[in-house]
């Protein structure tokens, strides 16, 4: 295990904002779908044959206020559990000052897109998920 994580610049836009004038917590999913997308287009350029993923579970810990911002925010991706069908990512929103803004852990699902139901992962796809595996990462223990 590498525990290798992906540091992503993600743009607000002016449109994410609420009443109060900062970014809406809704818009929050939005930023971290973006991210599992970049991640897995950086780590996974060729998307192997029958491989699909499906969102089984999302959990966001909000911990600070995000402004909207033209500097780009970071997200910084990365796998915190690797399972038989599924594993998580760890995803931390970072403002542009550096403030931990929320954290998300999303469990996702390799899925056989014939039948819908979950699958092992191709070989190749374990492999890039345990060479971004970061130990300690996710969200805290309950």
């Amino acid at each position: 295990m590498a525990d290798e994580h992906l540091d992503l610049s993600i743009q607000l836009r002016w449109g994410d904002m609420d009443i109060n004038n900062h970014i809406n917590n809704v818009q929050f999913a939005r930023i971290f779908e973006e991210a599992r997308v970049r991640s897995f287009a950086r780590w996974l350029p060729h998307r192997p044959a029958g491989f699909s993923l499906s969102v089984a579970r999302q959990e966001i810990v909000f911990s600070a206020v995000l402004d909207y911002s033209v500097e780009p925010v970071t997200v910084r991706s990365c796998v915190s559990r690797v399972g038989t069908t599924s594993f998580n990512l760890s995803l931390t929103l970072i403002d542009p000052a550096g403030i931990t803004c929320a954290v998300a852990e999303t469990t996702m699902v390799s899925v056989d897109p014939r039948t819908g139901r979950p699958t092992p992962p191709p070989d190749e796809v374990r492999e890039v998920l345990e060479a971004h595996y970061v130990a300690d990462a996710g969200l805290p223990v309950r």
